[in-house]
């Protein structure tokens, strides 16, 4: 047979490197062209400026702008072979819909490694089997080699083998493994090092899944019909009702029919103990992809998905760019959480980019939560997604609903009043366990002057410090600036500072001192910096012993703590009267889910919720008739006031150390945005410009200008004109601007 003709050589190469700049580079192919040709998804090596950068080759063609003379070769290919096109189809989708560099996009979501020009392969180890010869009777010639003889008896322990550390460990020595190699009694293999085949590739359970009631059974099998194609659900259920075990037979179906299971979590905190339950319900690798791995351990992981070795992947946001081989069903888990939007760079959302990946690879997506997103919700109501309702936890004890304390001429201890630390004490008493939740970090919200008023600002954002004690210091929470603590008034003079408010570190304090006998373990970003804490912490906890938990919001997001049956939240003020329309939505997401904590195995829970507005009427609703209520009074208005998700909007964030700079960008921004606008006659609100809530952060002054328009299509043709003017205007050098397609918050 004839070999196959080479695929022609094209002239011209546009290159995507890791630039800001939202156009490709042009440049001519080296000599040496890779084994496969040159074809888009290619990794190479291209002098960019003074440097030298690691580009994706996105375009092969003929032609360029410039005459072919004038272009610098590519310097080298790094793969044999393109990087998986579904990542790059992704990578180009999102730049489009995100208006943000190509480059810089799949620059973000290539794993450091492969940033760097390693290659994409995967790192091996050695494990070493007995061979049909070894499992007979040992031979004579071992009598003679006492430790060979010991070292073939504990292999044939282990039908599937052991890698070489675990021999090495148990004193055994590399010579010794190949004498008995040499004797063909053992014999050596080289596996991947993430999702190795020869031992977790087998089919089946580990574990027996768990009977589903009358509701988890119909969800499962909505989701079941329609395996091979795109079919969108929203799997709506009560806190407790038993979703996660509806991914996990899900899953099991999917891997069945020998494809891949993409699962979305929110936090790197959930993580393990997701991670933990996976590994054991599966026989079959599964995978983790994260912040918290090394390059080396996310470039494992990332290759063995891409390969189809590890048919289930789980991570947080960034996992939503990971390829797969043979993709079956994308997992989205407490779809509603603010922390799948990215707040920097390529802003993009992982849920929803999780949507448009489902429907390219037309497979099952699953959003999952107790309290949907307003967006999800809606498009559920509308019919665009299956609603699957769980109205019934999985223990026999309904959800604990919500129990408004009066605050108002209340004494408070540590943010709690007396009838509340009674109601602890109670339930410490009868051996249960208590969640605390407030949701500020340190140990005070800020430090002020009791004689004159004075209070603890940052010089470089417009917020107060805030007091901590572990260790004692003043830090802005949004610059990371910190200062030592003042000895008197910086404007009196007066020695009598006082905390203001509380935070974690008081209310920890606090109840130490109420409850001595009674550990107190305070989880929030500060306390859980080192890996493993928080699970180290969390595992304590789940021994079941009568403790106190005093956390953030780390604590409200899907922890399983069986043993919780007393809630108390500090202030639920804090998102009643904030100036972002989405600030109520995300404040009553985030009491349901804390309430969630509470009751979830044996006894009942109960819920105290202090506040100084029990007469609220949002907050009476969601004590009264739960989020549901809520979130339907929420549409209404939001329709009224013609809001997302009935309306879709694009935010311009202009920054600068000098304020005259923003200001100047911002109204010749407005003027050119409105007159395009008219002319293309597009129905497009451009509102602003506006200092941002919080105009000066980080020593910067900040502007914003809306977008608002019903219509998708007609929003991104105006965000694209804009940020087309905005790269060829000299005054955008000297500011720093973004556009936020979709934002979750106005801060």
């Amino acid at each position: 047979m004839p070999d196959s003709p080479c695929p022609p050589v094209p002239r011209v190469l546009g290159v995507a490197v890791p630039s800001p700049l939202r156009r490709l580079f042009d440049y001519r192919p080296c000599r040496e062209s890779p084994p496969g040709g040159w074809q888009p998804g290619l990794r190479v090596k291209v002098p960019f400026g003074r440097r030298e950068v690691v580009g994706v080759v996105v375009e092969c063609r003929d032609e360029s702008e410039l005459p072919l003379t004038n272009l610098r070769p590519v310097a080298g290919c790094l793969d044999d072979a393109p990087l998986p096109a579904d990542w790059l189809w992704l990578c180009r989708f999102a730049a489009r819909y995100y208006q943000h560099a190509l480059g810089d996009t799949l620059h973000q979501a290539l794993p450091g490694l492969l940033r760097q020009g390693r290659a994409l392969e995967a790192r091996t180890r050695e494990r070493w089997c007995v061979t049909a010869t070894g499992r007979e009777d040992a031979p004579p010639s071992l009598a003679r080699a006492p430790r060979q003889a010991e070292l073939l008896t504990m292999l044939r322990q282990h039908p599937h083998g052991l890698v070489s550390q675990a021999i090495l460990a148990q004193s055994f020595s590399r010579d010794q493994l190949r004498a008995l190699a040499d004797k063909g009694l053992v014999a050596r293999h080289e596996e991947p090092l993430a999702a190795s085949p020869s031992v977790e590739g087998e089919a089946g359970l580990a574990e027996p899944a768990l009977p589903l009631n009358r509701e988890q059974a119909v969800a499962l099998a909505a989701v079941h019909e329609r395996l091979d194609g795109f079919h969108p659900c929203l799997l709506h259920g009560v806190t407790g009702s038993g979703k996660t075990e509806v991914y996990l037979q899900l899953i099991e179906a999917v891997i069945g029919r020998h494809r891949q299971a993409l699962v979305l979590v929110p936090e790197i905190g959930l993580t393990p103990q997701t991670l933990a339950r996976f590994r054991r319900r599966f026989r079959a690798p599964v995978v983790a992809l994260h912040s918290g791995l090394t390059d080396h351990e996310r470039l494992d992981a990332w290759e063995a998905a891409a390969s189809g070795r590890a048919p289930i992947v789980l991570g947080t946001r960034s996992a939503i760019f990971t390829p797969l081989a043979r993709p079956g069903v994308i997992i989205v888990d407490e779809e509603h959480d603010g922390s799948y939007k990215q707040q920097d760079g390529l802003r993009y959302h992982a849920r929803d980019l999780a949507v448009a990946r489902a429907h390219r690879h037309r497979i099952p997506l699953l959003l999952g939560s107790a309290t949907p997103s307003l967006e999800s919700l809606q498009r559920a109501l509308h019919g665009d997604y299956r609603h699957l309702r769980l109205t019934r936890r999985a223990s026999r004890h309904a959800p604990a609903r919500l129990e408004l304390v009066d605050l108002r001429g209340r004494r408070r201890q540590g943010g709690l009043i007396p009838p509340v630390i009674e109601t602890v004490r109670e339930t410490l008493a009868a051996g249960h366990q208590v969640l605390v939740f407030i949701n500020r970090r340190g140990f005070a919200p800020t430090l002020a002057c009791h004689a004159c008023g004075w209070m603890a600002e940052c010089d470089h954002c417009d917020a107060r410090m805030t007091l901590h004690r572990q260790p004692p210091l003043l830090a802005c929470h949004h610059c990371d600036r910190r200062r030592a603590l003042p000895d008197a008034c910086p404007e009196c003079g007066s020695v009598d500072l006082r905390p203001l408010g509380s935070g974690t570190e008081r209310t920890e304090e606090t109840l130490a001192a109420l409850f001595p006998e009674v550990p107190v373990h305070r989880i929030d970003r500060d306390s859980t910096r080192r890996r493993d804490a928080l699970e180290e912490m969390l595992a304590e906890v789940r021994r079941g012993e009568p403790c106190l938990l005093v956390g953030t919001q780390m604590l409200a997001k899907g922890h399983h703590l069986p043993h919780v049956t007393l809630v108390v939240v500090v202030n639920a003020d804090a998102g009643l009267y904030a100036s972002d329309f989405r600030a109520l939505e995300h404040s009553a997401q985030l009491l349901e889910q804390v309430a969630g904590r509470a009751g979830r195995a044996a006894h009942p829970g109960r819920v105290l919720v202090q506040t100084l507005h029990t007469d609220d009427p949002h907050l009476r609703l969601l004590a009264e008739r739960g989020y549901d209520a809520l979130a339907g009074q929420l549409l209404e208005e939001r329709r009224a006031a013609r809001l997302p998700p009935f309306r879709f909007l694009a935010l311009l964030r202009l920054e600068a150390p000098g304020e005259a700079a923003v200001v100047a960008l911002g109204g010749l921004a407005s003027e050119a945005l409105r007159q395009r606008i008219d002319e293309r006659g597009l129905a497009v609100d451009c509102l602003g410009p506006v200092p941002a809530p919080m105009e000066r952060r980080q020593n910067r002054y900040h502007l914003q200008l809306m977008l608002a328009a019903d219509r998708r299509s007609q929003l991104h043709e105006a965000g694209a004109w804009l940020v087309a003017w905005l790269e060829g205007r000299p005054e955008a050098r000297r500011v720093r601007w973004s556009l936020d397609i979709d934002p979750q918050t106005l801060a």
